[in-house]
Formats: structure tokens, sequence, C-alpha cells
């Protein structure tokens, strides 16, 4: 048997689809993925950080955006739904009906097992050509982690990591600290 090759979707065509879809599908290179269900702790964290955000924002020109906010990367036609993003001052859409963010300054993603290596891999490649992100933020939720990579002179990106429930990480480009032990507020490890 000749196994049948996937047909490849346009962009317009994804867009379409993902109007009338009641999940959500990330799409790339012509192929479209479905996004899975979070657990407890993913939860938590990303809760517990976009309402620190929200708190921390509500005064400046920047806002916070949840896992349903999609992100267009126009450089290499891709679509993805970060965990938390932030975008600032004159705010981006690709249109009005269903909105994809373009200008992100600050984009978070919460680690598991089945997506961390795609975290640090290939999706950070494809989220370091969008001109506007700044920092790249990844938070563990099986340990007490979060790291920072923060865009440099030219293509480099620098990386910081804290570890300790007393410490914070500092967001430079929206001017915030995010203490871990409020971050991790009811996370248990190891459940």
């Amino acid at each position: 048997m000749i196994p049948q090759e996937k047909k490849k979707i346009s962009p317009e065509e994804y867009i379409e689809f993902e109007k009338n879809s009641e999940l959500k599908h990330e799409y790339f290179d012509g192929e479209i993925f479905a996004m899975v269900g979070a657990r407890k702790n993913h939860n938590r964290i990303s809760s517990n950080t976009s309402s620190i955000l929200w708190n921390k924002l509500q005064s400046t020109q920047c806002e916070v955006f949840s896992s349903d906010m999609r992100v267009k990367i126009a450089a290499i036609e891709k679509y993805t739904y970060p965990d938390i993003v932030v975008a600032c001052d004159r705010i981006e859409f690709l249109e009005d009906e269903l909105d994809s963010l373009l200008n992100p300054v600050v984009i978070i993603e919460i680690l598991s097992d089945s997506t961390e290596s795609y975290d640090r891999g290939l999706k950070f490649t494809h989220y370091r050509l969008i001109e506007s992100l700044q920092e790249y933020i990844l938070i563990s939720q099986y340990h007490c982690q979060v790291e920072k990579f923060q865009r440099g002179e030219g293509s480099i990106w620098l990386y910081s990591s804290v570890d300790r429930m007393e410490q914070y990480v500092k967001i430079e480009s929206i001017r915030c600290e995010l203490p871990l032990s409020e971050i991790y507020h009811r996370v248990e490890f190891g459940k």
C-alpha cells in the first residue's frame, strides 16, 4: 500500500477552520495540531502568574493575555497559543473577528513532560523570529524553577534561572517582578 500524502491547508483555511472549532489548534507548515488540556499544577501556575501580572500591569500600557490568545509568527506563517502573553503600547492584531496577536513583548510557557523539549527547542527558535519579543520565560510545574531568556544585542539571548521560593524573576521589558512564592502558590510538587 502506498502512503497518502497529507493535504496541506493555507493560513486562510486554518483561520476559517479555527473560527468554527470548539478546540484550539496550532498551525505550522500547512498542518494543524490540536491543543490538549492541562493538569492541576499547570492551571494553578497559569492563574497565579496571570493574576500577578494583571495586578502589576493594570495601570500601564501593557496587557496580559491567557492561553486563549493566539499569536502569529509572521516570518514563518505559524500560529500558536502560548500559556501567557504580554503585549504593550500599540497592541496589534491580525484581524478583528478572531484575534491573532502580532507583537508580544513577553511570552511565558509552563513546561510539561510532553511539551518541554518543544518549548525549549523548535518553539523557542520560532518565537525568536518575532521582532517585538523581548523575554521568553519557562516555568516548571514539577519543581521550583523559572528560567528566562532575554533578547540581547543582535541575535544573542541571555539566560538566567531562579529556583528558590524566596527569589523572584525580574521581567525587564515590562518592569515587573514575579515572586516564585506567588507563582507557585498552592502548587503541590510530586503529585
